[in-house]
């Protein structure tokens, strides 16, 4: 664990003039249990960065650990150059929005935006006047008067996010904030956050399981397994470069064939010899990762040593294009699972049972021993 964490912190944390937010080692123990080992992360002012991982792996207490809402066991945290490890959560400039909102429901909208000048004791004309500016912001004017009951919940995310910037933090932390919202509001509200976040220039970091949302407004994405991190980069870089099997199996669709190194940058799947662009010693156990889309139904190139034939075992419909299971004799027990437009399934008129030809793309085979 230790290496890997080191292997990331080399490859991905590169220390920059830029850097905002600096974790140094942190650590985070509950009990023997161990949620967060060793994390080293550098966030640039104004990037908008998103922690992704499955269930339980610890990206919520590094969050709530950047708030100062847990403590950590071991490790710094530096904004703007000055450590706030050890300050309360009212002393480290930042708004965060909750998953449930966390409104308070006997306050209007306007008190609830208002809460924290309050607290601040800003003369109430003055803090009116902020309420006022940023429900035009979040594209909510006129709603001061109304109760958090009296609200969609699409417009209960968008006053727990204008009551997060009331004080303009310069750190803005949202937790899960559009989990609870049916899809198409959380689409539309997930575009309005990233746009809200380019205008103002806030420092975000936004915790989510979701990898389409995730892809739809980072900058970067720092993808989380375990209490580590396991890799960090752009959405392209996790989506097509994973540099391990984890980030491999959880982001996005992945077909995964075991196969054998064979001499000259070839790999064996089954009865079929594929040109890779590695080399791998002869003999080598390999897993082979291929997104759906890296395999081809054309067009085919005469005489490609990846072209190989096949037969359609099931078809799931997807709107605009279609998940396509397919098997091969000489993939042996493998099963492929690839993209095809409704367009050329139509065109090509192909059912369960039809027979194509396909082709492995070699530059996008991910490889791992």
């Amino acid at each position: 664990m230790e290496e890997r964490a080191a292997e990331v912190r080399a490859a991905d944390c590169n220390v920059s003039d830029a850097t905002y937010l600096r974790l140094i080692g942190i650590r985070k123990d509950f009990g023997a249990f161990t949620a967060l080992a060793n994390i080293d992360l550098d966030i640039a002012k104004g990037e908008f960065v998103c922690f992704l991982g499955p269930s339980g792996c610890g990206k919520t207490t590094l969050l709530r650990i950047i708030a100062g809402l847990e403590v950590q066991t071991a490790g710094r945290i530096e904004l703007a150059g000055r450590d706030i490890s050890a300050l309360p959560p009212a002393k480290r400039d930042y708004g965060i929005v909750f998953q449930s909102y966390a409104l308070f429901p006997n306050l209007t909208v306007a008190d609830n935006v208002a809460y924290g000048l309050t607290n601040r004791k800003v003369p109430r004309a003055r803090a009116m006047a902020r309420v006022a500016e940023l429900l035009q912001l979040v594209g909510l004017p006129g709603s001061e008067s109304k109760y958090p009951a009296q609200l969609s919940g699409g417009q209960q995310q968008r006053i727990a996010l204008a009551r997060a910037l009331a004080t303009a933090p310069s750190l803005l932390l949202l937790d899960e904030p559009l989990s609870a919202l049916d899809a198409i509001v959380r689409v539309k509200l997930r575009q309005e956050i990233r746009s809200l976040q380019r205008q103002l220039g806030v420092t975000t970091i936004m915790v989510t399981h979701d990898q389409e949302e995730a892809f739809a407004v980072a900058d970067r994405i720092v993808v989380m397994n375990q209490g580590t991190i396991e890799q960090v980069g752009d959405a392209m870089q996790v989506y097509r470069e994973p540099r391990s099997l984890f980030v491999a199996d959880f982001v996005g669709r992945i077909n995964v064939l075991g196969a054998i190194a064979v001499d000259g940058g070839r790999l064996r799947v089954g009865a079929h010899e594929f040109h890779c662009d590695h080399s791998f010693r002869s003999g080598s156990e390999l897993r082979v990762y291929l997104r759906p889309e890296d395999v081809l139904a054309r067009p085919i190139p005469q005489g490609d040593p990846n072209v190989f034939e096949a037969h359609i075992e099931k078809i799931e419909f997807m709107g605009p294009y279609c998940l396509v299971r397919v098997a091969s004799p000489v993939l042996a027990e493998h099963r492929l699972t690839v993209y095809l437009s409704l367009n050329y399934l139509a065109e090509a008129q192909l059912e369960v049972g039809s027979r194509l030809p396909l082709r492995v793309m070699p530059e996008r085979m991910r490889i791992f021993e």
